[in-house]
């Protein structure tokens, strides 16, 4: 019997630009794309007995391919391997970019194409989504796995992070009470408007002034230990703002490719956040701009 055979990729996220609760009750996010990414390739034929997943713990994406198959009435066999580059538990969206690239290598090996709404009805059963099915930018219901508007095309950024170690488990950390008063939600919807406007402009500038707002908000709720200490190396070197992870243990400084420091801005940035003991690792967002290369 013929092998069948199909390949994905999926991009993850650098955490979020934004991330809280509307005036509504909603929980919103603001995603930020960056160029790394997940891969799978799906092999299956007629001998194959049921569906598997290498590696065996990635137990969502599993599941995730049996309701896509079983939804379209596909033969529910073979096996989907799955490589990343992005680390689990880390705010990185790894297990949605690992259900993204499942899927995309499922209606590659059937020559299907399967439509958002799909996608997500059957993520809403298994987890909270980040809206990376989305391109460029949007404001996304993650709870609700819903988007609530596309915003634009995400300006040239390279983010030099630190990593504050362990995981963090996205559903049970989306269980957790917010902590956000009625004036918090306000100061969201604000934000909202004010990212939202910034990106539609290319404003580098005014997206690193919301997502630093967002992430000292987010102190309240799941405190970056090294939050204080990364403010002050951003404030030094003259960086966007900070973006972090808001449900994972990453926390980093914006820095626009555009700006005519931008090489001498990277050197001296990563140099002092490995002063404080942390991994450190680089990212650059998702843009169909000129990119300018990271040497370090």
């Amino acid at each position: 019997m013929r092998l069948k055979v199909g390949k994905g990729e999926a991009h993850g996220t650098f955490g979020e630009l934004l991330q809280g609760v509307l005036p509504s009750g909603q929980d919103f996010l603001v995603t930020f794309p960056v160029e790394k990414y997940s891969t799978c390739k799906y092999v299956c034929s007629a001998q194959d007995q049921e569906l598997s997943v290498y590696p065996a713990w990635k137990r969502k994406s599993l599941h995730f391919a049996k309701r896509i198959l079983e939804y379209y009435g596909l033969p529910v066999k073979g096996t989907l391997y799955l490589e990343s580059q992005l680390q689990q538990g880390k705010g990185l969206a790894s297990s949605t970019a690992d259900m993204m690239a499942t899927v995309k290598a499922i209606e590659s090996c059937h020559d299907i194409d399967i439509p958002t709404q799909v996608i997500e009805d059957i993520l809403r059963d298994i987890e909270p989504s980040d809206g990376i099915m989305y391109p460029g930018i949007v404001s996304y219901y993650h709870k609700e796995v819903r988007l609530r508007e596309r915003i634009g095309e995400c300006p040239p950024f390279t983010v030099i992070a630190l990593d504050e170690g362990g995981e963090v488990n996205t559903v049970d950390f989306n269980c957790l009470p917010k902590p956000f008063t009625e004036e918090d939600r306000q100061e969201y919807a604000v934000l909202l408007e004010r990212i939202t406007a910034a990106i539609r402009a290319q404003d580098a500038g005014g997206i690193g002034a919301v997502a630093t707002r967002s992430a000292e908000l987010n102190q309240k709720l799941h405190p970056k230990k090294t939050f204080a200490q990364v403010n002050r190396i951003c404030r030094s070197i003259e960086g966007a703002g900070i973006v972090t992870a808001h449900s994972g243990t990453f926390i980093g400084i914006l820095l626009s490719e555009n700006d005519s420091a931008y090489y001498e801005k990277v050197k001296e940035g990563l140099s002092l956040l490995k002063q404080l003991g942390c991994p450190t690792e680089i990212f650059q967002s998702m843009s169909t701009m000129e990119r300018k290369k990271v040497l370090v």
